[in-house]
């Protein structure tokens, strides 16, 4: 048996040579603000102040990590963003498919006007007070629930399981499993769900990325410290380290000035690590749902 292949052209070989060189520029442009965070939180107080660092280690020292993480704040503040990153994402996740399968069944009386509605929401919302009060009403402040339940469903997020249900899940395929016998439930458990494994990753992912790095909500919401996320800790070690004493005591300020330009650095590396370390788990998912809407959406 023979195989044919299609010779390239002229035009295809600089066709790919162009985007082969626009990727190569790109990966690029990506890397080195990232080696140049890692270089310096790796580098010592003084080199980072001088600006002596580029894409590698000057004077290499760890006392930015052991000044970051000797803080019990840090573990506490990542337990809390742990558990805002995890409970937010697996309600958010629920409800996005609880909402966003039924829309997509043509036979689903009224999806077009709640479809509308969520639409409206992505171009008006009720603004910073009327959400405060009622997430004051209903008894949320400072409370864990706060940081879930307000951000829980996302209109994008909805549209994109929407879409992937619509084109992948046929009504040929309801219609067979109700002749089996199968009810509602029991068909988006059993055969919905297993075929969603790419959109369910591309919106887990999204949600997590965003309870993760989520930080106005527990300013406006949130008083008590041992609720604090991550991102809030690391503003606090920040400005704390970043607060000057009194004008006697320059070399002690200087010290501080300097140690507080590499621990930023090292705050960066430390707030980012768990993203940077999930994204390679669910990457090919997360691909894989991403293109499936994008051919058939």
């Amino acid at each position: 048996m023979t195989t044919t292949t299609i010779a390239e052209t002229r035009g295809d070989r600089i066709f790919l040579i162009g985007v082969k060189t626009m990727l190569w520029i790109t990966l690029i442009l990506v890397l080195i603000p990232l080696i140049y965070v890692v270089a310096n939180s790796f580098s010592s107080a003084s080199a980072v102040s001088a600006g002596r660092v580029f894409l590698w280690p000057v004077e290499p020292s760890l006392r930015a990590y052991q000044e970051a993480l000797s803080d019990p704040q840090i573990l506490k503040g990542y337990y809390n963003s742990l558990i805002y990153a995890v409970g937010g994402t697996l309600i958010s996740v629920t409800l996005t498919i609880a909402i966003a399968y039924p829309l997509s069944r043509r036979r689903f009386f009224g999806r077009n006007v709640i479809m509308s509605l969520l639409l409206f929401t992505m171009l008006f919302s009720g603004g910073l007070i009327p959400t405060y009060l009622v997430v004051q009403d209903l008894g949320m402040l400072n409370t864990r629930w706060a940081m879930v339940i307000p951000s829980a469903i996302g209109v994008w997020q909805v549209i994109i399981a929407r879409t992937f249900f619509r084109s992948t899940i046929p009504d040929d395929l309801y219609e067979a499993a109700v002749l089996d016998g199968a009810s509602d439930l029991r068909f988006l458990w059993s055969v919905v769900l297993p075929l969603s494994k790419p959109v369910i990753a591309v919106i887990a992912l999204m949600y997590a990325i965003f309870q993760w790095n989520t930080y106005f909500d527990a300013l406006i919401y949130l008083k008590d410290p041992g609720l604090y996320p991550l991102q809030i800790v690391l503003r606090n070690i920040l400005i704390l380290n970043s607060t000057t004493g009194s004008a006697s005591d320059v070399a002690q300020q200087l010290e501080r000035q300097q140690l507080a330009n590499v621990l930023k650095y090292a705050l960066i590396v430390i707030s980012s690590l768990p993203v940077l370390l999930i994204y390679p788990l669910i990457a090919r998912h997360f691909t894989k749902g991403v293109m499936v809407g994008a051919v058939k959406g």
